[in-house]
């Protein structure tokens, strides 16, 4: 069962769908929060996870962020760190204000950007009990280094100089540009396989949505610039951890780089063959990463000495 719920982030109005398993019958369950990835909304990758995991027994929670979707907030486009992370913290205070939630049993799902910030989120929030992610990523190195870790530093650089710019414009009453996330077919099948298999998620039939953001503004990318999704990830511990990718993502070695430094209890999940958007919403990679997470949030946290991957094809 799906209904419209809203709540309060640091005085903006979130939009939410609230998933709720048929078999609910009155009882405390346990929640999930579900944070979309950076262009995304409820209605897509989120929503999909939100409604899988419900059936699973879960009370799940997908919401849009400040700045996009059907939420509050101007301009419209922004990207903005910290308030995704508070976007979340306070998708956890909705759900812990909740009769029918087992405030115990309280986790939080991030999908590619936001696998980022909801480890930012739960190192500070220990209402969080559980932390998962899929194809996580943090945007500052997304930005910073590319998909591939690659980049040259110059290219953000020059986006760091746009983006100063951009603000001086404003002040002097031009209005704040924005920076186009997808560019046409021809330019996105040039630009690899991380560029392309986002165009296509997210710019043609297969997910299309006409609220998810095609578009970041400049302001967006000093703030992105300061961010460190995973910089104090071992203070989840002890609360247990699960980070899931594709074994084709090119953004694999983000999830890998933060899984060493957390502390235990943590996994690592790998889905065979899978790319960083398959994981969206492609049922081969969607329903063993929704057995996985159902396993996790359902576990204890275990006092493991040794981190534990699990390959799943």
């Amino acid at each position: 069962m799906k209904k419209d719920v809203s709540f309060d982030s640091a005085g903006l109005k979130l939009a939410a769908h609230l998933y709720a398993p048929d078999s609910a019958n009155g009882a405390r369950l346990p929640a999930i929060v579900i944070g979309h990835p950076g262009s995304g909304v409820k209605e897509q990758a989120a929503g999909l996870y939100a409604k899988l995991l419900a059936e699973q027994g879960y009370l799940t929670l997908a919401f849009d962020a400040a700045y996009q979707g059907e939420s509050e907030g101007d301009p419209r486009g922004l990207e903005d760190p910290g308030q995704r992370v508070e976007d979340i913290k306070a998708a956890v205070l909705y759900l812990s204000a909740r009769d029918d939630v087992d405030l115990n049993r309280i986790g939080v799902l991030g999908i590619c950007a936001s696998g980022g910030y909801a480890i930012t989120a739960a190192v500070a929030d220990h209402r969080i009990k559980a932390v998962a992610t899929i194809s996580a990523v943090d945007i500052s190195r997304l930005f910073r280094l590319g998909a591939d870790g690659r980049q040259p530093a110059g290219v953000f650089q020059s986006m760091l100089e746009a983006a100063a710019m951009a603000r001086t414009t404003q002040a002097r009453g031009a209005p704040m540009g924005v920076i186009p996330l997808f560019p046409d077919e021809e330019q996105a099948r040039a630009g690899g396989q991380h560029l392309y298999e986002g165009w296509e998620y997210y710019c043609t039939d297969r997910a299309r949505h006409e609220r998810s953001a095609k578009f970041f503004t400049w302001n967006s990318v000093d703030r992105i610039a300061s961010s460190d999704a995973f910089r104090f990830i071992e203070m989840i511990s002890p609360r247990p951890l699960l980070m899931i990718v594709g074994t084709a993502a090119l953004t694999s070695w983000m999830t890998a780089d933060a899984i060493a430094d957390a502390r235990e209890p943590k996994e690592l999940c790998s889905i065979d063959g899978a790319t960083h958007v398959a994981l969206y919403d492609k049922d081969e990679f969607v329903m063993p990463a929704i057995r996985k997470l159902a396993e996790f949030f359902d576990t204890k946290p275990s006092a493991a000495s040794n981190p534990v991957t699990t390959p799943v094809s």
